[in-house]
């Protein structure tokens, strides 16, 4: 845990002061290498590790982009809903691989991002997850977050793969 936190503060500090700012709904391509530590048995990178690098690209546009300013400066948390994960192929000890983030749409609650695990020009993975931000037990207005940290667009809506993947969530936890 401490590892990740280190590499948060990494983002944090490496966003704030050296890199680029960038656009909430920028592409954002970071490449890895699969380490020692990401791996099950030491041969390939463990499941838990994909979401690892899916939170860490999620964090990089936060902190790149006026989202920080208009959310978590003003007390907000970021919060994620639900995530999902198709695996195709595994990525090997040593390997390097790139995760892409897109953003695949928002509504007034949610932003749904596409994170794409590729290595050698091939898919290995593709996560999905639905994200927003919340303060007093309440989720803000993402429309209106996003259009005050620099997005044009008054809409984008979610492609309906994605809306169809997260549209039973709720039922199957009400059933429990």
């Amino acid at each position: 845990m401490i590892y990740y936190w280190l590499h948060v503060l990494y983002i944090f500090i490496g966003s704030r002061l050296f890199w680029k700012r960038i656009k909430p709904d920028h592409n954002l391509t970071r490449q890895r290498i699969v380490s020692l530590f990401d791996c099950e048995s030491f041969r390939y990178m463990a499941n838990s590790k994909y979401f690892y690098y899916m939170d860490l690209i999620r964090y990089e546009i936060v902190f790149r982009s006026q989202l920080y300013n208009n959310t978590i400066k003003k007390g907000m948390f970021g919060v994620l809903a639900s995530q999902k994960i198709i695996y195709k192929k595994p990525l090997k000890r040593w390997t390097k691989f790139s995760i892409t983030l897109v953003l695949d749409g928002y509504d007034d609650k949610w932003v749904y991002h596409k994170q794409i695990f590729k290595q050698k020009g091939e898919i290995c993975a593709i996560g999905f997850t639905k994200a927003g931000f919340w303060k007093h037990k309440k989720a803000q207005n993402m429309t209106d977050i996003l259009l005050k940290s620099g997005v044009h667009h008054q809409t984008k809506v979610v492609s309906s793969e994605t809306l169809d993947m997260f549209k039973n969530d709720y039922d199957i936890l009400k059933k429990l």
